[in-house]
């Protein structure tokens, strides 16, 4: 089957010594991987592969089997040519973890049109602005939304978080966060991109990032630890 439709480069790993295996969040079909015949070896090399850096933006025409082999582009260009992302070494750092955040996140083969939506337009918003320190920790917050662990925030007033539960409570009790590490989860949870980026300090941003991907490994089977996470932590302290 022909599709043409925007995607999300999420991973490319070379493949052999000319070759690239791309994975792609597409908005017509979700998650698909293309093998890239060739890539290092033409002449227009540098620039074919430009087109597969971590969350980039491509509108594809590809043809999709849909037999659960690796699928193949007929033609890509970008579909919004960011400005900052990829020459900005904190955003490209931070762009670098995200793609392995949702690399190790999104596992089914399903459309999902609302969260391609929200990551276009986080990214977007990335790309224009330079006060960016929390931009990660929203974002990986946010997406839970779409992936369906959100945190029940219907009794956030309680003092302590349930991380197993996702839930807010009374008495400390199971596997909770500290009364210091919920106030600041509560604190993450009220954020927009917008909002005043120095609102955390360094140390608080170190400690909700280790929450996230606690919280993440617990509610997603397979999920690792992203290799960049040391990379990141370097660059934000």
């Amino acid at each position: 089957m022909q599709v043409k439709t925007k995607a999300i480069v999420i991973s490319s790993l070379k493949f052999q010594e000319k070759s690239l295996i791309v994975k792609c969040f597409t908005l017509s079909n979700g998650l698909k991987s293309y093998f890239v015949r060739d890539a290092f070896s033409s002449t227009k090399a540098s620039q074919k592969i430009a087109y597969f850096q971590p969350l980039s933006i491509l509108e594809i025409e590809a043809v999709h089997k849909n037999k659960g082999t690796l699928e193949n582009f007929r033609e890509i260009k970008t579909a919004i040519p960011f400005q900052s992302i990829h020459i900005d070494i904190v955003k490209s750092t931070m762009v670098m973890f995200l793609s392995e955040m949702l690399h190790y996140s999104i596992q089914e083969e399903e459309k999902n049109e609302q969260l391609f939506l929200f990551l276009e337009t986080a990214l977007i918003w990335l790309d224009h602005h330079n006060e960016i320190s929390n931009f990660h920790l929203i974002l990986i917050l946010e997406i839970t939304k779409y992936l369906g662990f959100y945190p029940d925030v219907s009794e956030i007033d309680l003092p302590y978080f349930e991380i197993n539960e996702g839930v807010f409570m009374l008495l400390q009790k199971g596997n909770v966060l500290s009364e210091h590490e919920t106030n600041l989860f509560k604190r993450l949870i009220g954020l927009k991109f917008d909002n005043d980026q120095k609102i955390f300090h360094v140390v608080e941003r170190q400690i909700l990032l280790r929450i996230l991907i606690d919280y993440y490994s617990l509610h997603l089977d397979g999920f690792k630890k992203p290799k960049s996470l040391e990379i990141l932590k370097e660059i934000f302290s």
